[in-house]
């Protein structure tokens, strides 16, 4: 009979297969040891340098004020913020992991860092009363200026003092709990936690190392839709239109918007915000909307001076408290494993081998140390592994150190000269909200990378996988709503020093999912050779050991020869 489609052709045996695992990610532009040309990546390095601001911004913002200080303040510890990350953003790539990730301020230390603010023993060290006589009668206007300056001026020591001793306080306890990273990452403590992570165990942990962070993503961004509704959206919508315009537009093989999308969306964004700044399409807005949207309400120009370096002790002589100390260190502990995960993304959007224990190690040792730092020059705020520069790795697919090593020139270079880095500084919150939506992503992403190494139709792999990711889900919501409600979290005893050591750890999403995940898959385990395939154990061991596969030797040995002196094992 003519006409009619005949039966559909049979897929071959080859096409039916799934797609192989891969230790390197394909499909990168730039790996760790290739680094573009000069040009390119200095354009690069900036966007790294743009990227880390919004954390660098925040912590300042949301610590300044309830320690006492004023813009003055907050310009300088932005800068020395900026200062000591690009410092340890040099050391890691140099000397600790060797993986292209930015070392900046962190999310994780905030709890810990307000909970020393509000410490009774700095709240005594309230602001004097201001005096004024402009309702008395016969008060000669030169004697009047006079007081007012006088009254200004008192007021500005007593501010000065209470922000300064809760900065010193904060010092005090971040040196402290620096030893604990330099100890366990130097003395080869952690390698030997490290060769117990698995594929399996490792999803969860880095997974939520991205999602865990989704209260800064959307809710900030919403700031700026709830304002102005259509305008607010499209504004924090137009970076996802340059990203889109890639797929679209192409320069010959390259992805020019691609690879340049956050400094296309900044500026686009950026100059369309300070455009119904200027129009006065804010005026009627709630507070909160206008100081973070605004492009003249940051008051970080005014206040940061033209030219400073930040040094050690700037802010006096560390302080210490053996509880705020303790409780430092159990927020330290919380980073390192945050930090794990991160440079397990980092390393797999650099193209690099899976990292072997003993580089691991080393780079949390070089961790500990970027804290101590942190503690020195008194940034209020430990240190740890960007996510959402380790995000930005994935957009434009260059993993090349080189780049971050020029973004580390950058935060330098800007925090010396304090007024042009006030300007890129004074980016509103939402726009690098919007931004994270995409990073943050991106990191979360590369932990569901992992299962491919997994047998995934394994009842055992399922039940691991599924309660670590939700219990690393459920437990810090309930932590984390009770501190909102209450004020204070569900271990609430006399000694505040304790309380953040318990309430800490279980508001941390990757915390909590990683400690399950390796918990279960340790405990959990048969000692035969399909459980080890199921765990995708297989995969990973050749780099249980930097000496067992010769990528290892390109990827993260040391420089000037170090690693004769300095050996991985």
């Amino acid at each position: 009979m003519a006409g009619g489609g005949g039966a559909a052709p049979q897929p071959k045996q080859e096409e039916l297969q799934p797609h192989p695992a891969k230790d390197q990610l394909p499909n990168i532009a730039y790996c760790i040891t290739s680094p573009p040309p000069w040009p390119e990546a200095i354009l690069l390095g900036f966007q790294h340098y743009l990227v880390m601001l919004g954390t660098t911004v925040f912590i300042p913002t949301a610590l300044v004020p309830q320690m006492g200080g004023r813009n003055e303040e907050k310009a300088k510890m932005i800068q020395t913020l900026l200062f000591v990350a690009g410092l340890n953003t040099f050391f890691q790539t140099f000397f600790g992991t060797r993986l292209p990730a930015v070392i900046g301020g962190s999310f994780s230390y905030l709890p810990a860092t307000i909970s020393i603010v509000l410490a009774g023993r700095y709240s005594e060290i309230l602001d004097p009363v201001e005096v004024t006589f402009g309702s008395l009668p016969y008060v000669d206007t030169a004697l009047l200026n006079f007081v007012d300056a006088c009254s200004l001026t008192v007021q500005r020591s007593f501010v000065l003092q209470r922000f300064e001793k809760t900065m010193r306080g904060i010092q005090g306890a971040l040196i402290v709990a620096s030893t604990l990273q330099i100890v366990v990452g130097f003395s080869g403590l952690w390698r030997n936690v490290a060769r117990l992570l698995s594929p399996l165990s490792a999803v969860p942990l880095v997974a939520l190392s991205g999602f865990g962070l989704y209260e800064f993503g959307f809710p900030l961004c919403s700031l700026m839709t709830s304002a102005l509704g259509y305008p607010g959206c499209k504004m924090c919508g137009d970076w996802t239109a340059t990203d889109h315009l890639s797929f679209i537009i192409l320069a010959g093989e390259r992805t020019v918007f691609n690879r340049f999308a956050v400094i296309f969306s900044v500026v686009i964004v950026w100059v369309y915000a300070h455009l119904l700044t200027v129009s006065g399409a804010y005026k009627n807005t709630a507070h909160q909307t206008q100081t973070s949207c605004r492009t003249d309400r940051a008051g970080i120009i005014g206040a940061a001076p033209w030219i400073r370096v930040p040094y050690p002790f700037q802010w006096g002589a560390p302080t210490f408290d053996a509880g705020e100390a303790f409780a430092m260190m159990a927020t330290s502990f919380v980073a390192l494993v945050e930090s794990t995960g991160a440079f397990i993304a980092v390393s797999r959007y650099a193209s690099a081998t899976p990292l072997p224990p003993s580089i691991l190690s080393r780079g949390v040792g070089w961790q500990g140390v970027g804290i101590l730092f942190s503690g020195i020059f008194g940034t209020g705020s430990g240190s740890s592994v960007s996510v959402e520069n380790a995000g930005l790795l994935a957009l434009t697919r260059v993993g090349s150190r080189r780049v971050v090593q020029i973004s580390a020139g950058f935060m330098i270079f800007f925090s010396i000269l304090g007024k042009f880095g006030a300007v890129f500084a004074s980016i509103p919150a939402p726009i690098i909200a919007a931004l994270y939506c995409l990073f943050f992503a991106y990191v979360g992403s590369a932990g569901l990378s992992f299962l491919q190494f997994c047998n995934l139709n394994s009842f055992r792999t399922k039940f691991i996988l599924g309660f670590s990711v939700f219990m690393g889900l459920s437990i810090p919501q309930y932590f984390n709503e009770y501190t909102a409600i209450k004020g204070y979290g569900p271990v609430h005893t006399g000694a505040r020093w304790f309380n953040d050591m318990i309430n800490v750890p279980f508001s941390s999403e990757p915390f909590v999912a990683g400690f399950l995940a390796m918990f279960l898959d340790i405990t959990l385990y048969k000692k035969d050779t399909a459980t080890r395939k199921d765990r995708g154990m297989h995969w990973w061991d050749k780099f249980r050991s930097f000496k067992t596969d010769t990528r290892s030797e390109e990827f993260y040995s040391l420089p000037f020869n170090l690693n004769k002196f300095f050996p991985s094992v």
